[in-house]
């Protein structure tokens, strides 16, 4: 049974682009179904639709506040029948509704650092906090995403980073921002081998 993924994006979409790939090229046994977006700027939205995938936008402004922007997105994801809804790079906390009216479809987020260290961040932020701290390693986690939780279900997949001498915030984010390309696809792929077996 070829896995039918749902993706919530907010910004560039290179993790809902490694997903699309992944499954154009037959490395997963998945298909991107429906692309929601936080807002209608969002690059991400260009990459689905370029590659066939249904996508819109779902302002707070527009829809009645972040609740009722949340919960029509979670309405299209289920209409689109959706095994499993992807977080991949969705920048705002999901309202406990969100997660109601979509039952049983388990959700997983992608977080640019190794988990539980520096949960609660993002963007650059993370990055930023990694570099003070002075850690050698960092890295991507992909985790269960759950209501009132942040950054805080069971851990997935985890992909590390070194820290490297003379690393900005920016450097360092690229370097990540290409294990989690990589995370995101393993993760997936963990589902849809469950999916198979079922």
């Amino acid at each position: 049974m070829t896995l039918r993924v749902g993706v919530c994006v907010s910004g560039r979409g290179t993790n809902l682009q490694a997903l699309l790939d992944a499954c154009r090229d037959g490395r997963l046994d998945a298909r991107v179904v429906y692309v929601g977006a936080s807002r209608t700027s969002a690059p991400a939205l260009e990459r689905a639709k370029a590659a066939g995938v249904p996508a819109e936008a779902f302002r707070p402004a527009a829809n009645g506040g972040r609740d009722g922007a949340q919960l029509l997105m979670a309405s299209r994801l289920v209409a689109a029948d959706v095994d499993l809804v992807v977080l991949a790079g969705y920048d705002r906390i999901l309202c406990d509704e969100f997660f109601t009216r979509l039952g049983d479809v388990p959700i997983i987020n992608i977080h640019p650092a190794l988990l539980p260290a520096f949960a609660g961040l993002n963007g650059l932020n993370v990055h930023e906090a990694v570099l003070a701290a002075g850690v050698r390693e960092t890295g991507c986690t992909v985790h269960r995403a759950h209501p009132g939780q942040v950054d805080a279900g069971e851990i997935l997949v985890q992909h590390r980073v070194p820290v490297l001498p003379g690393d900005d915030a920016e450097s360092l984010a690229a370097r990540v921002l290409a294990a989690e390309h990589l995370a995101i696809v393993d993760a997936v792929a963990q589902f849809a081998r469950s999916a198979a077996a079922v």
